[in-house]
């Protein structure tokens, strides 16, 4: 596992992205229900969060709840909405502490009203948080932000707000859940599973990708550099050669 001393600091990612997966089967593998495992889950958040936030990351996104995630059982659903809440609440104060703003992004509105309250007063609380921000994927899909972008610059298109001849990638990316936000270099993804999973679609066009085997419970610090240390040794090219990026 990499060492602090092993990783570049002059070549840290911006912007990290976390699929966090992997708590169903860390707890059947305990004999425990899923819940158990969504439990378990926090101190791997904690970790990542500080560790990011230490070594220099200044965006975090954290896939939390999906909005395929609504078509769980019922139980569970509630059980994850109630620990959410619970968690946000006992983490404020370390975010302040920490210096890291909260943000969110998805279809909040279908968030329940008390997940609401509790995230809306932490991104309040938090604003001033100038280290990292950390943001939350809630009831979110690459889908759902692509779908919710392309209505709201049809309905300025209509109002005259945008001509279609100037719309460019800049202005699309300005439309999304993100914007503001530069785009993942890297995109960590636990429990082995090798695909998106309908996560940030557009953003994640060139992103590096970095799959490990640990489950999400069992995720800390040490498998968080193990990423950053593989995102380090890798050419990103952008469609160029090698030869390209030697000359300029």
């Amino acid at each position: 596992m990499a060492e602090r001393s092993e990783i570049d600091l002059s070549n840290i990612p911006a912007h990290v992205a976390v699929i966090m997966d992997g708590n169903g089967r860390w707890a059947k593998q305990r004999g425990g229900l899923r819940v158990f495992g969504h439990q378990s889950a926090i101190t791997a958040v904690r970790d990542t969060v500080e560790e990011a936030a230490e070594l220099g990351v200044k965006f975090l996104t954290l896939y939390a709840f999906s909005t395929e995630n609504w078509n769980r059982p019922a139980f569970e659903v509630t059980a994850l909405m109630q620990l959410l809440v619970h968690t946000i609440r006992n983490e404020t104060n370390t975010l302040l502490k920490n210096s890291v703003r909260l943000q969110a992004i998805g279809n909040l509105a279908s968030l329940p009203t008390s997940c609401q309250r509790e995230l809306a007063e932490s991104i309040e609380l938090t604003k001033g948080g100038t280290r990292m921000t950390l943001v939350l994927a809630l009831s979110y899909s690459g889908r759902w932000d692509l779908t919710q972008a392309a209505q709201r610059l049809a309905a300025d298109v209509a109002a005259g707000h945008v001509q279609p001849a100037a719309v460019t990638e800049a202005t699309v990316t300005g439309y999304l859940a993100t914007a503001g936000m530069p785009d993942p270099e890297l995109l960590i993804r636990t429990s082995g599973e090798q695909r998106i999973s309908n996560f940030l679609l557009w953003q994640l066009a060139y992103t590096e990708l970095y799959i490990t085997p640990v489950l999400w419970p069992d995720f800390r610090r040490s498998h968080f550099r193990d990423a950053l240390k593989a995102y380090q040794g890798r050419e990103r090219r952008f469609g160029k050669t090698s030869e390209q990026l030697t000359i300029s």
